[in-house]
């Protein structure tokens, strides 16, 4: 281990230490008085009662029914529809953007990268995230963060990673004076060092994106020889594999030789997105970063003219490829690629994503189940997380309105609980 990490380590470590208690694992919590959340479709659970003990729910059912234990914490949620906790699978904790963003951020050291991080996993658990999957950070900062955070050294969302973005030189994401993989060989060995790092998931760039210059964002930039690598070479450890890919040609080769999941699809077709339903291929939209009400973010942050040329240039497409994919049935898991909390017209960056998808052509509760049950499928941890039901994880979330009648319901998040403890509440 590098002196650097090792220094970023310790900081860490001392700093949550000293600012963060882990949760009790033994006292018992019961919600009263709010009206449970059903993501199939039936009726809902009105005046419930969900007993927590420990990180999980107990039981949970209407009032009457279920035995609240002398002792037990109350949290009164009349007035409140209970959903389960909000779930973003594309975020980049470490996030940095070109233009003033990278400028600012250009000479960060690794321990400054993890207490930003760390910072960023308080706030988006705060906005209701209690699970994101990461898609590419620096220096396995965010492995060492899903650690802290698992031991209840420092509180944040559940995190699944793909550690480092594998990228090739040229294309979306690569590093001028950094580490680029070329050629089948390189990168089934990149594979594997994140995969022994701790990654479950490996995230590869085989189109161009809207935050590098060069290379459209609908061609095909890695070879179908490197694609297909990578994807046996992952598969064979039991981990996953994204794509960050605009074009339908690089995503058609993905799909064939076995690929899990595509990051943005912005050029899409019906044809592609049809074989992505067939093959049970999942599809994060991120439809958040190409819309005009979120403008305002990338002009805050600095944007250069060529990234908003980009970005705007995209949007048409975008769009119409998230309509067609809702047509299709393709699998949809709601993903931001900006920070799950980060502000945007008047709401989180998560909140304005499942609107986008009901402005889109889901219904509200298919909206409200991209953002809950849909990711927890696609991360195969639908038993543990997802749904409010007996023996899962108690991530709890209340709003003041009925999401599955109106999603704008997540703009106001008045309750976060996530593995029995409560990390806010304004009820």
């Amino acid at each position: 281990m590098s002196i650097s990490r090792v220094r970023f380590s310790i900081i860490f470590l001392i700093f949550f230490s000293m600012s963060v208690q882990a949760a009790d694992t033994t006292a018992a919590t019961a919600i009263v008085g709010g009206t449970v959340v059903d993501l199939e479709g039936k009726a809902p659970i009105e005046n419930a009662v969900i007993l927590v003990e420990g990180e999980r729910i107990a039981a949970i059912g209407a009032a009457g029914s279920v035995g609240i234990p002398d002792g037990a914490e109350r949290v009164d949620a009349k007035g409140t529809w209970l959903i389960p906790g909000l779930m973003n699978m594309h975020v980049h904790l470490g996030l940095i953007l070109p233009g003033k963003m990278a400028a600012e951020l250009a000479n960060e050291s690794e321990a400054a990268l993890a207490l930003r991080m760390a910072v960023a996993a308080r706030e988006s658990l705060l906005a209701g995230v209690t699970t994101i999957r990461l898609t590419g950070d620096k220096a396995h900062a965010d492995l060492a963060l899903m650690r802290a955070i698992n031991k209840g050294q420092a509180y944040g969302p559940r995190i699944f990673s793909s550690g480092e973005a594998l990228t090739i030189t040229a294309g979306h994401g690569s590093k001028k004076d950094g580490t680029n993989y070329d050629g089948p060989d390189e990168l089934v060995k990149a594979a594997r060092t994140q995969i022994s790092a701790g990654a479950r998931w490996i995230k590869i760039l085989i189109s161009g994106g809207i935050a590098t210059q060069g290379g459209g964002l609908a061609n095909a930039l890695m070879t179908p020889e490197e694609i297909h690598a990578v994807i046996d070479a992952a598969h064979r450890f039991g981990a996953k594999v994204t794509a960050h890919s605009g074009s339908p040609v690089a995503t058609d080769i993905a799909i064939d030789v076995g690929l899990d999941c595509v990051e943005h699809g912005y050029f899409l077709d019906r044809p592609t997105l049809r074989k992505m339903k067939e093959h049970g291929t999942w599809l994060v939209p991120t439809i958040v970063v190409s819309q005009p009400a979120t403008e305002p973010f990338f002009k805050k942050i600095g944007s250069p003219p060529w990234y908003l040329e980009r970005r705007n240039s995209a949007g048409k497409a975008h769009w119409k490829a998230l309509q067609m994919a809702i047509e299709e049935g393709v699998n949809i898991a709601l993903g931001t690629d900006q920070l799950p909390h980060e502000p945007n017209d008047g709401t989180t960056a998560t909140a304005r994503e499942a609107q986008y998808y009901m402005e889109a052509g889901m219904t509200p509760l298919q909206a409200l189940r991209s953002a809950t049950i849909e990711p927890a499928r696609m991360l195969e941890a639908q038993d543990e997380i997802g749904s409010l039901e007996t023996g899962k994880y108690a991530d709890i979330v209340a709003v003041d309105k009925d999401p599955t009648q109106d999603i704008k319901a997540l703009r106001n998040i008045l309750l976060v609980m996530k593995g029995g403890k409560v990390y806010r509440n304004n009820l």
